[in-house]
């Protein structure tokens, strides 16, 4: 794919192990492109880098989510406890229990739980999954609409169209192509200067409207977005008033409460450089990315210590 560009290097001990190839996009305050690397606007599957917008769409038909409800269903959480207990209580609050959630079982990612949930003889389930926030909005925008929820994760349920009109009037573009997510939920494509338009909608709309809102639970509960240790938490509590949202398979959206905002797609899928690549871009538009300094360079290890690390590549090789 001769179009794609290097975006980050591995170096170890002084030798360049590996390059990440892809595209990034970042935009300016205005929501014009002032960085445009590789395929900026060739579609890509934002993966769960379209929460936020899921979780807008959810808010707009009528579920009732306040604070940390709002993050979590904008999230991809750790499953740790505190992330279970607020999933169930979404539900609760809906008539529902865990048994209505449509994503897969799965182990949770924060691997302390996970390893006490091991300990105790538990099993994978649907509530530690990732994206059991964004299931349990949708359930409860069903509900608060009269909608069935046997089927709220087909393509033409009311809550999937209201999503496709969200990701499509934020980004400004018609949907690319329509696929399933890894958690059974419709997903709509869009390039990432698509991507990267919707997230500065969230961050630049007026307060009191509900894409604002979204905006605003996520930067005052970035716990929930991700969780202990998650980079997209690490990073929105090192930038005030930024969102930050990764997605599998490479992909990342940040935008700053300046209304920069940039998303990466990296082709081999890895997300460890993604952070580092969009931190380039952004600063390469102008945004100050200065308090997240510490993410910009990923460290490689050798023998339990650094002698190397990852960094993004900021021109074309």
């Amino acid at each position: 794919m001769p179009e794609l560009v290097p975006l980050a290097e591995v170096v170890r001990s002084g030798f360049v192990e590996s390059l990440h190839f892809g595209s990034a996009v970042a935009l300016a305050p205005d929501g014009t492109v002032a960085v445009a690397r590789g395929q900026a606007d060739a579609p890509v599957l934002p993966r769960s880098s379209a929460k936020p917008f899921q979780a807008l769409a959810c808010l707009l038909s009528g579920a009732r989510l306040p604070g940390p409800r709002l993050a979590i269903a904008a999230g991809s959480h750790t499953g740790e406890d505190f992330h279970v207990r607020l999933v169930t209580e979404m539900l609760a609050e809906a008539g529902l229990d865990v048994d209505a959630l449509g994503c897969p079982a799965d182990w949770p990612e924060d691997e302390a739980t996970r390893h006490a949930l091991i300990r105790d003889g538990r099993t994978a389930a649907r509530e530690r999954m990732n994206c059991s926030g964004k299931h349990a909005a949708m359930l409860a925008a069903a509900v608060a609409s009269g909608w069935e929820t046997g089927s709220y994760l087909d393509a033409d349920h009311p809550v999937q169209r209201k999503v496709r009109a969200v990701v499509e009037e934020l980004s400004g573009e018609d949907t690319a192509h329509v696929a399933v997510d890894g958690c059974g939920a419709p997903l709509f494509g869009v390039s990432l200067t698509g991507l990267a338009r919707a997230a500065r909608g969230l961050v630049v709309a007026a307060p009191g409207t509900a894409p604002r809102a979204v905006a605003d639970a996520m930067r005052e509960h970035p716990e929930y977005v991700g969780g202990t240790g998650h980079v997209n938490t690490t990073l929105m509590r090192a930038l005030p008033g930024a969102v930050a949202k990764g997605g599998a398979e490479g992909v990342l959206v940040v935008a700053l409460a300046t209304g920069h905002a940039a998303a990466v797609k990296v082709i081999d899928g890895s997300p460890r450089a993604t952070t580092a690549i969009a931190l380039a871009a952004l600063r390469a538009a102008g945004g100050d990315v200065t308090a997240a300094a510490d993410l910009a360079r990923v460290p490689v290890l050798g023998g339990g210590v650094p002698v190397g690390e990852i960094h993004a590549l900021e021109e074309e090789r």
